[in-house]
């Protein structure tokens, strides 16, 4: 610890007895000579994602999201925006009833969902069973947001993201500020309830079933109902200057949407909108 990025030798390594040590202590060490390269948390999460592919555990890359994050909604303080961001590195299970869309962190409802403390509510995240008047576990909206202070560590918060309500306006101002952090561009994201264009020129899904959807959608096929309802969020992004884009796409919206899986999970990859925004080249 005195020394954090001391060269380790192969014969320090191979001094450790246990062999499931060795391999973990290169992992880390390779993670961390990619952080060191890379000369900031930025350089090094985007870095991740070109090349050879990621070669660092899923819990790495989802910490330097968790980092990013953090510096970049330091100043806004906003709580839902605080909650919307944990999509970004924090895996939700997701529940459709009545109309609302509600998502819980997966892993806390999978730890706690056999005691008592969730009450219904996390057997109706778990097992969709239950009602929303049974719900125990409090639902963050913009009346009672604040709450997510007193409990962020405990990611025991709720929220909808149903159209016109406040947890998808939140996740669109944090998407916008992720890509204007990384990119330095004004973005603006605003929630929509369908893509009105039958032929949209770009679009981003925010995970693999919602690229899967979109791609296919694109292509004039016919995607069969079960999997569009699988479609949580969509959303319509533009740069303040148009001409940042590619001169096929300038002037025209990018579309994103977001989705569960067949498991009723949210497994959000915030590095394509890094990866597949279609910036013109820059000199």
């Amino acid at each position: 610890m005195a020394e954090p990025r001391r060269a380790v030798a192969e014969s320090e390594l191979a001094a450790v007895a246990d062999a499931d040590a060795r391999d973990n202590y290169r992992v880390l060490l390779r993670f961390r000579q990619r952080l060191l390269a890379a000369g900031t948390v930025e350089a090094c999460y985007a870095g991740l994602f070109h090349g050879e592919g990621v070669d660092v555990p899923p819990l790495f890359v989802d910490q330097l999201t968790h980092v990013i994050l953090r510096n970049v909604l330091a100043e806004r303080a906003d709580p839902l925006e605080a909650r919307a961001a944990e999509l970004f590195f924090r895996e939700q299970k997701v529940t459709l009833r009545d109309g609302h869309v509600l998502l819980a962190d997966r892993e806390t409802i999978e730890m706690h969902v056999s005691g008592a403390r969730y009450g219904s509510l996390g057997r109706l995240i778990v097992e969709a069973e239950g009602s929303l008047a049974t719900a125990q576990l409090d639902v963050l909206d913009r009346s009672n947001a604040a709450l997510y202070w007193e409990r962020e560590s405990r990611h025991d918060t709720v929220i909808s993201l149903g159209y016109g309500q406040a947890a998808p306006e939140a996740l669109a101002r944090v998407i916008g500020a992720w890509v204007a952090h990384f990119f330095g561009v004004e973005a603006t994201v605003q929630p929509v309830r369908a893509i009105e264009e039958r032929r949209w020129a770009w679009h981003i899904g925010l995970d693999a079933e919602s690229t899967a959807i979109l791609n296919e959608l694109w292509r004039g096929g016919e995607v069969e109902a079960g999997r569009m309802h699988r479609i949580l969020a969509l959303f319509r992004m533009e740069l303040a200057d148009a001409s940042l884009l590619r001169p096929d796409v300038a002037g025209r919206p990018v579309y994103l949407a977001l989705c569960a899986n067949p498991q009723d999970e949210v497994r959000m990859k915030p590095q394509n909108l890094l990866i597949n925004l279609p910036l013109a080249a820059r000199s």
